[in-house]
Formats: C-alpha cells, structure tokens, sequence
C-alpha cells in the first residue's frame, strides 16, 4: 500500500511541474516574429507617401492615418496585416468616411520626385479612390537624404 502511494504522489508530483498544452501554446504564440516584407518590419511603425495628389498614411501599430496638404485626416483602427508572399494587406472602416484598403507589395519603388528608391510599393484605397506610392519603416525614411535607397537604420549589436 505504501508503496502505491508513493508512486501517486510521485505522479502528482511531476504533472504540477510540467507545463499545460495552453502554456506552450502561448509561449509559441508570443515568440512569433512580427511580419517581414522586403526587409520591413511590419511590426513597426511604417509611412506610405506618394505625389499627384501628395499623401501620406501612417501605419503606426494602432491607427491607419491619411493626411493630404488639405486640412483633416483620416483614421482608422489598424488590423494586422495579411500578408501572403511578397504582399501585406490592411482593410479597416474609418469613422466617418470611406472604406481604406493599403496594399504594400515587396518590390521597389520610385517617389517620382526625389531621387529615393523604397522597398514597398503602396496603394491606398478610400472608397472609389485609388492612390499608388512608395512605403518604408517611417525610421528609414527619417534617416535618409533626398537620394538613394530607404534602407533600414542599422541596429545596435547587443
């Protein structure tokens, strides 16, 4: 008898310390890296931008933001983004405007007004409107000049 009742408790003993299926499930969940899309990570902030009209939509993990010269702006809540191959898409209502659509495909991309190449192509699409640019993490495109290509800033070692 005392002999089964050590092995019970022994048994008891192992199952508390082991992790639960829903434990490891999370744990994987967590560690999943954020989406990558020539080069950008989609978990950072990203900025969209093109000319004729000029635009600009930020992707800043909370809000899609189009603003133009005009005053106001649109928002709306930013989903994650679907990204199949070498496209990322985001669809989202706005609060009091038209539906929008952005579109980011991997393959580079010229402003036509300066002389910077981007990683990502962009369409913006707000309702019946359909706007083409260029896309990079909005770091990139803050540290770069007028020319060459948006890369993204080198990350400290560490």
């Amino acid at each position: 008898m005392r002999l089964l009742a050590l092995a019970a408790l022994s048994s008891l003993t192992l199952a508390a310390c082991s992790p639960s299926g829903d434990a490891e499930v999370k744990s994987v969940e967590a560690a999943a890296p954020p989406p990558m899309l020539a080069g950008v990570n989609l978990g950072q902030p990203v900025r969209a931008l093109g000319t004729e009209p000029f635009w600009s939509l930020e992707l800043n993990g909370t809000d899609m933001i189009y603003t133009t010269p005009e005053p106001g702006e649109l928002r709306a809540p930013q989903p994650a983004a679907v990204v199949q191959g070498t496209v990322a898409i985001y669809e989202a209502a706005t609060a009091d405007g038209p539906p929008m659509k952005v579109t980011l495909t991997a393959t580079e991309c010229s402003d036509g007004m300066s002389d910077r190449t981007y990683p990502l192509t962009a369409i913006v699409e707000l309702g019946d409107q359909t706007l083409t640019g260029c896309a990079a993490s909005t770091a990139a495109i803050m540290s770069v000049g007028e020319s060459g290509p948006v890369v993204e800033p080198a990350q400290p070692v560490g």
